[in-house]
């Protein structure tokens, strides 16, 4: 199964239903919907302070969640193969991961590191920024953006290895629920030689930790 099958299964509902045959709401229905949100909130959706506030929030809602109309193949299919003979690791540290958890949509902020191990052909650095911020800005759990990341180098630049990493603090639980601060959630996926050969994935590590 491909990265895009993955990824469509995975977004889906539990009962294989696939969510982007649903017929999209109209813009003013989705700031109908924020006013009423407003109102059950227990406040006037009418006073002067809110009265932009659907406006903005659906504004909003598009910046955040414009992952949704990103192609995670189309980021990747342009590639370079003139690199010399270059077969090392290929590392982006510390790119920025804003998200909203599907649970509660509340969001969940951190960095992610990515890494594969090329196979003759190298894709330009931005575009390995960019497959991060398709899926961030879509809801999710960390667990299965984690993975995500890693199905779509591993398929689209048929890599010899995938390795990725997330460090998140999710503010569900630190605004609500349990109310824990400062602490972060840690998520991984390994594959091909970053799977197998135990020196790599130390590298790699080290590579994360490195200040």
């Amino acid at each position: 199964m491909d990265a895009l099958a993955r990824e469509r299964t995975l977004i889906g509902s539990d009962d294989g239903l696939d969510l982007e045959a649903a017929e999209r709401p109209s813009r003013e229905e989705a700031m109908a919907a924020v006013r009423t949100l407003l109102a059950w909130a227990g406040d006037n959706p009418e006073r002067e302070g809110l009265i932009d506030t659907p406006k903005r929030v659906v504004d909003a809602f598009e910046e955040w969640f414009a992952g949704y109309q990103g192609d995670p193949a189309k980021e990747l299919s342009r590639t370079f193969e003139d690199v010399q003979g270059y077969d090392d690791m290929v590392m982006l540290r510390g790119i920025d991961v804003q998200s909203h958890c599907e649970h509660h949509m509340a969001p969940f902020l951190g960095k992610a590191w990515v890494a594969y191990m090329p196979t003759g052909k190298v894709v330009g650095l931005s575009k390995l920024a960019r497959l991060v911020e398709i899926f961030a800005k879509r809801l999710q759990t960390q667990e299965t953006m984690t993975m995500q990341i890693a199905d779509a180098i591993e398929d689209h630049l048929s890599a010899a290895g995938v390795a990725v990493l997330i460090d998140a603090e999710h503010q569900c639980m630190s605004t609500r629920g349990v109310h824990h601060h400062d602490v972060s959630t840690i998520t991984t996926q390994f594959r091909g030689v970053f799977k197998t050969d135990k020196v790599l994935q130390q590298r790699f590590m080290d590579l994360v930790t490195r200040k």
